[in-house]
Order: C-alpha cells, then sequence, then structure tokens
C-alpha cells in the first residue's frame, strides 16, 4: 500500500469518526461559521466540527504546522479535499483570512506577524475584513487616498473605506494605505493589519437592494497603529495588493459553482436550483414543458460542469505552482457570469412569481430570488469589473500587447 493510500484510509476513518451527522448536510446560510471573537454557533456541532477540524489544521491544510495549519503535502490536500466530497461536509470555517489574507502573509508577512496571526486564521479566532476600495478609488485602487503617517512608533491613520464585507463584525482589518504622496500612485502605498476595536475605528452598514447589509462605510479618525503591524516593506504595499487579488478572484469565482443554493444564501426549497424551479412551476407529467427552456437549462448545467472541473484543475495547478496567477481573473469573470445566468433562468423559470417585491401571492424565497437577482449584476464588479478582468486575461493569459501603452507613448 503506498503513502496516499494509508493517507486516504487514514483520512477516512478520521472523518467517519469526527464529522457530526449534521455537518454532512447541505449548509444553511444561517449556519455558516465566520468566527472571530464575537462567534455564535447556531448549531452546536458547527462549533464541534470546526474545533476539531481545527486541532488538524486541516482548515487549512497545506499551511505549514509550524503555525496551525496542516502541513500537508499538495497530494495529501486533494485526497482531503475528495475525501470531505464523498461524506458532503461542510465547510468547518467560512474566513476571509483563509481566502485572502492568510496566503499573502505566510508569503510576505515576518515570522512573528505569522506566529501571531496565523494560528488564530487556522482556529477561527479572529474574523478579518478587507480594506481595499473608498469613495472615488473603486477600479482605479491605486488612487486611494486613505492616509498613514509615522508618528514614533505608530502610524497614525486617516481616511475610509467603502464596500468593507462584514466590517462591523470583523475583529481585525487587513488595509491598504498610502504612506508617500510625493510618488507615482502605485509606488506610495502599504499594507498593514489593525485592530477594529481601536479607537478612531468606526463602520456604517450598507443596505442593499437584496435587503441585506454585508458591505460597510469604514471610517478612521487618527487610529493608532503600531509600525510592526505593517506587512513587507513600505511603500510596497501594491505587490501584496495584487497578489490578495488573486486569491480574492478565486473566492469569487466560486460564485459560478453555486449550482445548488444561492451563494448569497437566499435560495431554498422549489427555487433551490435552476432544474428545481423549473420542473415545480413549468413541469408537466415529469418532463419540463417549456423546450427552450429546457434547451437553456441543459446548455447551463453542461457550462457549470465544465466550469467545476476547470476550477477544480485550476486549484489543483495553483498548488503546484504555489499561489493562483493571472488565470484567477479568468475564473472570476466567468464564475460570475455563470452566476448572473443563474438567476436570469431561475426568473424564466418562475415566471410570474418572479415578479413580485412584497405583499401577499409571493413565497418568502420567491421574493429573495427576484432580490438576489437584482444583486447578482454586481458579481461582475465586486473583486475587479469585468473589463478590468478581461483587460487582465488579454495581457497576462494570452498575451496581447497593451493597446493603451502603446497609445499613451505615442
Amino acid at each position: 500500500m503506498t503513502a496516499l493510500q494509508e493517507f486516504r484510509d487514514s483520512t477516512r476513518a478520521w472523518l467517519e469518526e469526527n464529522c457530526p451527522p449534521s455537518m454532512r448536510t447541505a449548509m444553511v446560510p444561517e449556519e455558516i461559521v465566520w468566527g472571530g471573537r464575537n462567534a455564535e454557533f447556531v448549531n452546536p456541532e458547527s462549533r464541534l466540527w470546526l474545533e476539531r477540524m481545527a486541532a488538524k489544521g486541516w482548515t487549512c491544510p497545506t499551511w505549514p504546522a509550524e503555525y496551525g495549519g496542516g502541513g500537508l503535502s499538495k497530494d495529501e490536500a486533494i485526497i482531503l479535499s475528495q475525501e470531505l466530497a464523498r461524506i458532503n461536509a461542510r465547510p468547518a470555517l467560512t474566513s476571509f483570512g483563509i481566502s485572502m489574507l492568510g496566503p499573502v502573509l505566510l508569503e510576505y508577512g515576518s515570522h512573528e506577524q505569522k506566529m501571531e496571526h496565523i494560528p488564530k486564521i487556522v482556529r477561527g479566532e479572529i474574523r478579518w475584513c478587507q480594506g481595499y476600495s473608498e469613495p472615488g478609488s473603486g477600479s482605479d485602487l491605486a488612487s486611494l487616498k486613505t492616509r498613514a503617517e509615522l508618528v514614533g512608533n505608530h502610524y497614525v491613520i486617516n481616511g475610509s473605506k467603502v464596500w468593507t464585507s462584514y466590517a462591523d463584525k470583523a475583529d481585525w482589518i487587513f488595509c491598504l494605505v498610502r504612506t508617500d504622496f510625493e510618488v507615482p500612485k502605485h509606488a506610495g502605498i502599504s499594507f498593514i493589519l489593525f485592530d477594529m476595536a481601536s479607537e478612531g475605528v468606526s463602520t456604517k452598514p450598507i443596505q442593499l437592494i437584496s435587503g441585506s447589509s454585508p458591505f460597510c462605510e469604514t471610517f478612521f479618525d487618527d487610529v493608532r497603529v503600531p509600525a510592526g503591524n505593517l506587512v513587507g516593506q513600505l511603500n510596497d504595499g501594491w505587490t501584496i495588493a495584487k497578489r490578495l487579488l488573486q486569491h480574492e478572484r478565486t473566492m469569487i469565482s466560486s460564485f459560478g459553482l453555486a449550482s445548488g443554493q444561492s451563494d448569497r444564501g437566499g435560495t431554498t426549497s422549489t427555487v433551490a436550483s435552476v432544474e428545481g424551479a423549473a420542473m415545480h412551476y413549468r413541469g408537466d407529467s415529469g418532463r419540463l414543458s417549456d423546450p427552450v427552456l429546457r434547451d437553456r437549462i441543459a446548455q447551463f448545467k453542461i457550462d457549470s460542469e465544465a466550469f467545476a472541473l476547470t476550477s477544480q484543475r485550476s486549484v489543483e495547478e495553483s498548488r503546484l505552482a504555489q499561489g493562483p496567477n493571472a488565470t484567477s481573473s479568468m475564473l472570476k469573470y466567468y464564475g460570475c457570469e455563470l452566476n448572473k445566468r443563474r438567476y436570469e433562468l431561475l426568473l424564466q423559470a418562475m415566471g410570474s412569481q418572479s415578479l413580485g417585491w412584497e405583499g401577499e401571492g409571493f413565497e418568502a424565497d420567491e421574493l429573495q430570488v427576484t432580490r438576489e437577482w437584482l444583486r447578482s449584476k454586481a458579481n461582475s464588479i465586486e473583486g475587479g469589473t469585468s473589463e478590468v478582468q478581461l483587460n487582465i486575461v488579454a495581457k497576462r493569459v494570452l498575451g496581447l500587447p497593451d493597446m493603451l501603452g502603446m497609445v499613451q507613448k505615442k
């Protein structure tokens, strides 16, 4: 028996013994585990599952064991993923620390910073948010103006961020700040970490058309941050920012994998999938009566399966290449477009039942689908617009010339 087969057998046995029964069912939105200082566990088995997985480092299986990670090889991590999928195991922890900050901290952080933050990310003890976009600095992120000035052994931060996901619930923030206004905009940015409980930090949730408020405005008024919280080199934050965006775009691309429940947790029961919705609203004796809709759903299911396989291949290739690359933009673009198609199909399948906004005559999940359909339009903006992703694909993947740069030189 090979070492990998032994690992598979032992992993399968451990999961069978340690994964609680309710953790082998489809995730429901209110039971998603975000972790953090004020974590709440609607389902007690969610806490148990997190504790058991974190104790083995399997919330971050390939991260170094030195920092609390699983220390698994790439092949072992693939086997773990396969075995978790085999029993339909829920993610033990959903975390921006895992999907975005942790990988760049491992790459650019000091040993002290890794020892301070990585184990807490693995165990779900700190919930992180991202301080990137600002009013007037969205797609042109490098034009950001939030200022950090070194005063003694602290940076004093002033400015604001917008679209800060879950800032009102986060414990810490990883933030881009301007530390030099006298150099070209990309060259004067730094990457810094600080506690959201710091004096001078305030948040204001932004209510979306979907009715939820996952995003916030975030304000910094003379926030004092220890100089040791600067990650990487002073004024070289743009390098880290770009790397983190690759990880973020890989995460966002997973919206396209949500063939069952809504990526935002909005759809359940009869509108949990386009196929289920079509059969419920348009089915006739076990057959979908509308041939055009039937064809569109079939094509969507084919594209979804192809995207899922491509995403899996990309994950495995990125492990071999030590992290994501420009193909993350390709996946982000297609995944978001696929998710928007899913909602368009849901509305087509639901017919007039998709026209509700409030009041009688509509089920709660029907009303939510309409709002989530509108919300899905922002998929092509968040994490970098589709236009930005196509430019990156053109230059970094296809190797096409930078036409804009050529025109500017002329």
